[in-house]
């Protein structure tokens, strides 16, 4: 399938999700009771809801999308290129509305990648997509399909090579590929810091849009060709 793969057929992409609210005081009695129900077998015995809320990000019913990178492949004078574009802010339903948008323009045969984006990123975004009453895109409408019949790639699933149980960070695969990531950026575990107590979008924005670039590097990798220099990478507004 990768080397007959179009690349122009596409779309790399990647979220940063938070807590729907800065703290667990501010969470409304019903859903406190919600999120203690859901977390508890997740929880070990030392730890209250509370102090288990910061993880809230990840689930979709209690998390929230502050940011959506995407990367596009394009080749332009015979050279191989890459377009990065990113929705953020503080309205998840105006973020998910552009990036619905964005997708009704495109193909329905439009192939998604992203690392780990089956387990997280596609099923997130689906159901937020249903939570604010915007219909879901042909391209993410994978219910009731068998596995493989979703046509999406996901980095992680390929490292896999079949071991289900094996799970392998994208900057740990970066790494032991040699793809260059810069050293500066904050990793998935601060983004609610980031983004609640430092108030720092722009900062959570720059690190979903270095995960888009390094998850295109990983797939080119995997197809056998050379990475893409940073100079022929642009992000556009």
């Amino acid at each position: 399938m990768l080397k007959t793969l179009d690349l122009n057929q596409v779309m790399v992409l990647d979220i940063e999700t938070v807590p729907q609210y800065p703290s667990f005081q501010d969470v409304p009695p019903h859903f406190q009771e919600l999120w203690e129900q859901k977390t508890h077998y997740q929880r070990n015995s030392e730890q209250t809801a509370e102090e288990f809320y910061e993880k809230a990000g990840i689930m979709a019913e209690f998390g929230k999308i502050i940011c959506i990178s995407l990367g596009i492949f394009y080749t332009e004078e015979k050279t191989s290129k890459l377009r990065i574009k990113s929705f953020a802010g503080h309205d998840e339903n105006e973020i998910l509305s552009q990036f619905s948008a964005l997708l009704n323009k495109q193909p329905a045969a439009l192939m998604f990648c992203a690392h780990n984006g089956k387990e997280f990123d596609f099923p997130y975004l689906c159901r937020r997509l249903l939570v604010n009453g915007i219909e879901i895109p042909v391209q993410l409408q994978l219910s009731g399909k068998k596995p493989w019949e979703v046509n999406h790639i996901d980095t992680m699933e390929l490292w896999k090579f079949g071991d289900y149980k094996h799970y392998t960070s994208l900057n740990l695969l970066s790494a032991i590929l040699n793809i260059p990531t810069p050293k500066d950026d904050i990793n998935g575990s601060q983004v609610r810091q980031v983004y609640y107590e430092e108030r720092n979008l722009d900062r959570i924005v720059t690190y979903c849009q270095k995960d888009v670039i390094t998850t295109a590097q990983v797939l080119l990798k995997f197809k056998g060709m050379d990475i893409i220099p940073e100079e022929n990478i642009t992000i556009v507004t």
